[in-house]
């Protein structure tokens, strides 16, 4: 006999689906089918009786996710569990239980906390700039997921920078932000796992409630977790067997935010009895582009952590340096244009970089060549006014005569809101709404097509629903531009990833461990996105290809690239008093040389005048670059000037600063040279 379940799982997804006796770890590797091994382990478990659907919760990290899992359990017969992501399930919690055990509403969730942020640092520094409020609100959250109280921020943020700020002043506006926060009566994104974990802790009435109402539990990206969500995920298992957590320690990519992977890494210490199962076999990239993945993270074939290819063999990846960051992107413009005149569509096709900083000049290059894209991150399809409104109209059509035909009540519906089938002129907001409506009758006339039978508006309305609750978007028939980050969890046929150079992969700040090596594991997530064709890049640097550390073994041929760079008309360009070359950027401009061309300079000055800036900085209650910068110190320690002359000569302080630190600053330096 034939089980429809177990039968499509090699034997160690099936070890997955049937250790129901067991908390499960699992330790599933890029493109090893970990959605399959545990979305078949709750419809085995629903099947043979030994989990009630209802009863299941499925912890997602992303909203896309959820609604792939609840997509997968639907065709696999499973519609009653529940699938979510933590933060939707600890809030549906709250605003259930809240008001049982307070006797208030749960407050409301805050939609942005930039504007909170940047109130609590004006009233604390006397600045809202945005940078500066910026990475503050990437402290406070990253304490809040870290379990870090404000009161508790000062002894455990050695090492940490925030935009020149000292310990006690980012304490300090976690304190004005939190107070901020409870004047409005609004809660952020964290507080909902502070809270539901309260809940759980403080209330055992409720927290039996929650329990008996969730027993089985499954808990996807376990290498992402955070020590809150660890905790709460803690209370709601409760010690009980019955839960089985995924994970890949090779792409935990995600510390800057507060994850950890030592949660999954030591969660079988914490179950008794626990099992964990690995899976290896990759079933999305070709042999050569598994073997190019493993060297970056220099795993050996045949190793524990080493993918074993399944598919057949495909093309080599291409490794290619440019002479210029225009030239990178005129160059992948063009590889993406051979690769869909060889068949590969646009959507099945991807850019990925370190920064966003770099899509610009790529997304110019693109237009130039005629290359259509979608950059990733913008707002999600069914979130869009439009593509609710026309949902709606097509429930109401469906309504008032359920039995017409689906895509002619679309098509009706769509031209009520003013569609036509030809694009308007230009971009704009009027654009990208008639994108999103070509889209959704885009996915209504695919289905159509799929479908033997005639398609009703009432199926059509059913349908679409069900989708839109899955987040389940229809691609765009383009290119996507991701971040690395934002590309975990995807895949494509042909990929290009640029900016493989030192100073950008790893980046310029994640040269010491542990985050040097959480940058060889971003860029190995980015090699197993593609499933065929892999090409990498990087930008000469003064015409020398300094290829990232990462893939220098995978490298042949000559670094320096044989064409010069491109001429540079920006205004704001000046050359490097070191090797005569352009700079970049502000930094560099600042220092008057390029990070990378080495100038000899007194480290112990350098160390003497951070530590008056210091000194100054708590005197007047300022961060610390209100002062002077890092680059800025460096140029003094560089040049060691001895007069208010020398330093009005150095990019970055004028008279005003001058005036304000130039003595304090040039008795530091007499004082290091007597």
């Amino acid at each position: 006999m034939t089980d429809q379940i177990l039968d499509p799982l090699d034997p160690e997804q099936r070890e997955v689906a049937t250790l129901l006796d067991h908390p499960v770890v699992v330790l599933a590797g890029a493109g090893t089918g970990k959605t399959r091994a545990i979305t078949h382990r709750v419809a085995h478990a629903v099947a043979q009786g030994r989990y009630q659907a209802s009863a299941t919760l499925a912890v997602t990290f992303t909203t896309r996710a959820a609604g792939e899992m609840r997509r997968r359990l639907a065709q696999l017969g499973v519609r009653g569990a529940q699938a979510r992501t933590i933060h939707a399930a600890a809030l549906r919690q709250c605003q259930y239980f809240w008001p049982q055990a307070f006797n208030v509403e749960f407050p409301r969730v805050a939609e942005n906390t930039f504007a909170l942020v940047a109130r609590a640092a004006h009233q604390v520094l006397g600045s809202s700039e945005v940078a500066l409020v910026r990475d503050l609100d990437s402290e406070i959250s990253w304490a809040k997921t870290s379990n870090v109280t404000a009161a508790r921020y000062a002894d455990v943020a050695a090492g940490r920078a925030v935009n020149g700020a000292t310990p006690a002043q980012v304490a300090s506006v976690m304190t004005h932000y939190e107070k901020l926060k409870l004047t409005e009566g609004t809660v952020d994104f964290h507080d909902i796992l502070l809270c539901n974990a309260a809940l759980l802790a403080e209330h055992p009435d409720i927290a039996a409630q929650i329990r008996a109402t969730y027993r089985h539990f499954v808990v996807d990206e376990y290498q992402d977790v955070s020590a809150l969500q660890h905790r709460l995920i803690s209370l709601w298992v409760d010690g009980r067997d019955d839960v089985c957590v995924v994970g890949d320690p090779n792409q935990a990519i995600h510390s800057f935010a507060g994850a950890d992977a030592g949660y999954l890494r030591g969660f079988g210490a914490e179950h008794d009895g626990s099992r964990t199962v690995r899976l290896v076999r990759n079933y999305r990239s070709t042999p050569e582009i598994l073997t190019a993945a493993n060297r970056v993270l220099r795993v050996r074939p045949g190793s524990p952590g080493a993918l074993r290819p399944t598919r057949g063999s495909g093309p080599a990846p291409v490794f290619q340096g440019a002479a210029d960051e225009a030239t990178e992107a005129d160059d992948v413009a063009a590889w993406l244009k051979e690769q869909h005149a060889a068949g590969v569509p646009w959507q099945e096709q991807a850019v990925l970089y370190r920064i966003n900083a770099q899509s610009p000049a790529l997304e110019a290059a693109l237009t130039q060549a005629g290359v259509p894209y979608t950059v990733r991150g913008t707002e999600r399809f069914y979130d869009r006014a439009e593509v609710r409104q026309a949902i709606v109209e097509v429930g109401r059509a469906a309504e008032r005569q359920p039995d017409a035909e689906a895509v002619e009540a679309l098509e009706s519906v769509l031209q009520g809101l003013g569609w036509k089938p030809d694009a308007p002129a230009g971009q704009g907001r009027q654009r990208e709404r008639w994108e999103s409506l070509s889209a959704l009758r885009t996915m209504f006339v695919d289905e159509d097509d799929r479908r033997d039978n005639d398609w009703s508006v009432a199926d059509a309305a059913g349908w679409v629903r069900e989708r839109a609750a899955w987040q389940s978007s229809p691609v765009a028939r383009a290119v996507t531009l991701s971040t690395l980050h934002a590309a975990k969890g995807l895949e494509w046929d042909a990929v290009a990833i640029i900016g493989v150079r030192e100073g950008m992969i790893p980046f310029v700040l994640s040269q010491e461990e542990p985050a040097l090596s959480e940058e060889r594991r971003l860029l190995y997530v980015g090699f197993t996105r593609a499933r065929r064709a892999l090409r990498v890049s990087w930008a000469a640097s003064r015409g020398t290809a300094t290829r990232s550390r990462f893939i220098a073994d995978q490298v042949t041929g000559p670094v320096t690239v044989g064409r010069e760079p491109r001429s540079a008309s920006s205004s704001r360009s000046r050359t490097c008093r070191v090797c005569g070359q352009r700079l970049t950027d502000a930094a560099e401009r600042k220092l008057g040389r390029h990070h990378d061309c080495e100038v000899a300079y007194d480290e112990a000055l350098f160390e003497a005048l951070r530590a008056w800036r210091k000194e100054t900085a708590e005197e007047a209650k300022v961060p610390a670059f209100v002062v002077f910068t890092d680059a800025t110190l460096q140029a003094i320690a560089e040049a060691a000037p001895t007069d208010e002359a020398g330093l009005l000569r150095l990019p970055g302080i004028g008279r005003s600063k001058l005036e304000r630190y130039g003595k304090a600053a040039l008795d530091v330096v007499r004082g290091h040279q007597a």
